[in-house]
């Protein structure tokens, strides 16, 4: 199934200690792009979420957005720097020797002095804190992809009535070609007899001419190729993901045919047809842009 570059997906882990949402968003883009926003703590994880998201998108703009609320209160912890202590106590001996003062410290009045005691977060846990947001980014990931196929979906069906509907303005061409080319024997015969009044017409130059003039309009080999190009695109649309590419490539194709059959147009009705399918190709050329 065919895959849209535009997708969204939401997912929470929720426990005791933390709360962690990863929210993901794209556009259409020529290759993987993925711009991320997470707290510090998870730049850490950026190669690995990079290679995880890798497993679910081939092209697209991705914006992801992390965040993570911390409910505990038992990542504090104080820490007690001895040799600051000591630097203080021994300061303070000095300052007793030099000026003759008692020492009457205590630990309570030493504990105050600043950097003696710290509070400090707690590290987490690193693999445990990956396992919690790998599994929330796989989440997103995966109501992510289930958006890009669904869009994937309508992006599919509108090509094909697109390409029907090409089918059939080709098959236009071909059928308006041989009424043509006998509208203009018939042109042609009539300018000569005007011309030439009751004077015999060669019926051989009258035959020349219109093959001449036929094999100038003639768009057998355009018209062949463009549903050939129709019939593929058709099928390429059946096929796995990663076909973005292999459609551009074959309406660019499509695109080279239609504008050979306007060229040669040497009728209304003809050249309307060939308007028609170039205006056709431009709007498949546009959904293209946007499948992956």
């Amino acid at each position: 199934m065919i895959k849209s570059m535009t997708g969204f997906g939401r997912a929470e882990l929720l426990d005791e200690e933390k709360k962690i949402t990863v929210e993901m968003k794209s556009v259409n883009h020529r290759y993987l792009d993925v711009n991320m926003r997470m707290p510090k703590k998870f730049s850490i994880f950026e190669a690995s979420i990079r290679s995880l998201l890798k497993e679910y998108i081939q092209r697209g703009k991705v914006d992801l957005f992390i965040t993570c609320e911390d409910y505990t209160q038992g990542r504090m912890a104080v820490k007690y720097n001895r040799d600051i202590a000591a630097q203080y106590m021994e300061c303070l001996r000095q300052i007793g020797e030099d000026f003759e003062l008692d020492e009457e410290v205590d630990a309570a009045a030493l504990s105050r002095y600043p950097e003696v005691l710290t509070m400090e977060e707690q590290e987490s846990d690193e693999k445990e804190l990956w396992s919690s947001l790998e599994n929330t980014i796989r989440r997103a990931a995966e109501q992510f992809v289930e958006t890009r196929s669904q869009e994937g979906a309508h992006l599919r069906r509108d090509i094909l009535e697109k390409l029907a509907d090409m089918d059939e303005k080709v098959a236009g061409v071909e059928k308006r070609y041989p009424d043509i080319i006998k509208e203009y024997r018939e042109k042609l015969e009539t300018k000569v007899r005007e011309l030439l009044a009751d004077t015999h017409i060669e019926e051989s130059r009258i035959a020349a001419e219109v093959v001449l003039f036929a094999d100038k309009i003639c768009t057998d080999e355009e018209t062949v190729r463009l549903k050939s190009h129709i019939a593929h695109m058709g099928q390429v649309l059946s096929e796995d993901d990663g076909i973005g590419r292999k459609l551009d490539f074959i309406a660019q194709e499509m695109n080279r045919e239609a504008n050979t059959i306007l060229s040669k147009a040497n009728d209304l009705e003809t050249s309307n047809l060939a308007i028609d399918l170039k205006t056709e190709i431009e709007k498949i050329r546009e959904q293209i842009q946007n499948i992956e």
